[in-house]
């Protein structure tokens, strides 16, 4: 076997990141180990690879279009399109296969969209495994090699992270991790041999090295002794870097997805430390585009990296290229009017305090026929008064058509620059709070977590929690779906609760129209596994003989 799923990483004169050498997924002989040595001859060398490993997570992939650009591409397509908070007007009719998880979609090996994830995912592995096996005899300082080194661990463990997200089962159902798992490949592509043909590992097996690749990193970001500030001293910014927090914090996230609550504990306040920060209120409204520090590590992207029409925010930002021609993303209104008026992210969203006049209902301003017009205002005056509290709320907004359109995310630069965040503190004290509610019967700790993240940093001074037991857990997933949202988590984290979604037409109050509306996930009480778990791809099971998949 000579032909599988996997990239050769290249660099060139200022590596601006990684490309596959053809269409094929991977050639043995693409690439010759005495080039691989050139390339990683030095340390500053692999910075560099590190470096394009970054940037292919803003990176448009071609092959697959405009629409698959890294990670803004698994936070929009993958995690909040089939989601039950995020509702897309203009896009449901003609996307309504992908958000409402058909099985046409799901379960179509030749899919783009089935095989997008396996390909992006892998692409950082076979990086990250190319740094991982030759930085040992790179010149340069053994510090810089640790941490380098650890910077590729972290990039694999988060990777398979990810492809276990979307192409497995939940832990739940996994039979104690005795289900496939993935492809784990631990080795740069012209040092496989014949090992390219893989078989699938259980999903044990794939958390085992999952953890194993997150201690070796931690252990070399500890020896190094270094930061990712001093590393990339001389970068605009360090936030696409990973380091040892950032370490931590994936580690938590892959113990919270495993239900191993004592680690998913124990790595979040890792990761937070005794002197973590939340954003202020003024951050909170300026857009989620730059990175403050609440950011543990987020993709960067400036006007000089711009990917034009491909990137995320033309279709997130309020001021974006789709908000400019009247096309807005919308929250869930039966979901977000559950929330008091004195919480400063609900003001993020046009709420009916934005536009109601007196005596007016929802159905009276608003269009209810199905379409890609579902929810826009019907009237001039109810326009005027929801655009004025825009224009009041955050001036860089252009003014917004629909009710339940979201003001959260702003582009610094046209039609579509902007940073993004993976992992932020507050998703840290999430985390911290739902793991420790299976621990702490008391729920004094989960309680805490929700008051520091809601009262303390004053998103909503009036909060308090005194909840326990199953009021608890679901005040944990509320706030969870508030504060997270639009960040890609609404479909994985109902995916791991073993959650059906449900999305309310305007006549039971909500506001989707027709062709997303419903229940999914669930038939008659019944687990749609087609839903949940994507098919393995196509261009990894045609090639690979050592998959033996029905």
């Amino acid at each position: 076997m000579k032909h599988i799923t996997t990239y050769i990483l290249a660099m060139g004169i200022g590596l601006a990141g990684l490309t596959s050498c053809s269409d094929s997924w991977l050639e043995t002989n693409s690439t010759q180990a005495t080039e691989g040595n050139t390339l990683f001859a030095t340390t500053s060398n692999a910075r560099l690879a590190i470096n394009g490993l970054c940037r292919t997570m803003a990176q448009q992939h071609s092959y697959y279009g405009q629409s698959f650009n890294g990670e803004g591409t698994m936070k929009l397509l993958y995690g909040e399109y089939p989601g039950e908070t995020f509702f897309f007007p203009y896009m449901a009719p003609g996307w309504s296969p992908l958000m409402n998880g058909e099985s046409t979609i799901t379960q179509s090996n030749s899919s783009v969209y089935d095989s997008y994830p396996w390909y992006y995912y892998y692409m950082l592995v076979s990086g990250a495994n190319a740094v991982i096996g030759r930085i040992d005899a790179a010149e340069g300082t053994q510090e810089e090699k640790d941490f380098l080194k650890a910077e590729a661990l972290t990039f694999r463990a988060y990777s398979f992270m990810r492809l276990v997200e979307i192409y497995c089962d939940p832990w739940h159902l996994s039979n104690n991790g005795a289900n496939s798992g993935i492809v784990l490949r631990l080795k740069e592509v012209v040092n496989a041999g014949e090992e390219t043909d893989m078989p699938l590992s259980t999903m044990a097996q794939t958390y085992e090295q999952i953890y194993k690749d997150l201690d070796e990193a931690i252990r070399l970001y500890q020896s190094s002794g270094l930061s990712r500030n001093e590393v990339y001293s001389d970068a605009s910014s360090t936030v696409s870097y990973p380091d040892e927090t950032v370490a931590h914090s994936i580690y938590a996230r892959a113990a919270l997805n495993k239900q191993d609550y004592d680690k998913a504990l124990s790595e979040a306040k890792l990761a937070l430390g005794d002197s973590y920060i939340l954003m202020d209120n003024n951050n909170y409204y300026s857009g989620f585009a730059t990175p403050n520090d609440e950011w543990v590590w987020g993709v960067y992207n400036d006007t000089s990296e711009t990917i034009w029409y491909f990137g995320w925010q033309l279709f997130m930002a309020c001021n974006g290229y789709y908000a400019q021609q009247g096309i807005n993303v919308c929250i869930n209104r039966s979901f977000i009017e559950q929330f008091p008026d004195t919480d400063i992210r609900k003001g993020l969203f046009l709420t009916e305090k934005t536009f109601l006049g007196e005596g007016e209902s929802f159905k009276d301003v608003v269009d209810v026929a199905d379409g890609r017009t579902t929810g826009a205002f019907a009237t001039l005056e109810t326009y005027n008064r929801a655009n004025a509290y825009v224009k009041a709320t955050v001036p860089n907004a252009v003014e917004q058509n629909f009710a339940y359109a979201s003001l959260k995310f702003q582009a610094t630069g046209q039609p579509a620059v902007g940073c993004q965040p993976i992992i932020r503190n507050s998703e840290l004290l999430l985390i911290q709070a739902e793991a420790a509610y299976y621990k702490d019967a008391t729920g004094k700790q989960s309680q805490d977590a929700l008051i520091a993240l809601n009262k303390l940093s004053g998103r909503d001074v009036n909060y308090t929690c005194t909840k326990t037991g199953n009021a608890l857990l679901e005040e944990i997933k509320k706030y969870r779906a508030l504060e997270l949202w639009g960040e890609g988590f609404d479909w994985f984290d109902h995916k791991r609760w073993g959650e059906e979604i449900s999305r309310p037409t305007v006549a039971q109050n909500g506001n989707f129209s027709s062709y997303v509306a419903g229940t999914y996930g669930f038939k008659d009480g019944a687990y749609v596994s087609t839903f949940w778990k994507w098919i393995l791809p196509g261009r990894e099971t045609d090639y690979n003989s050592a998959i033996d998949y029905k």
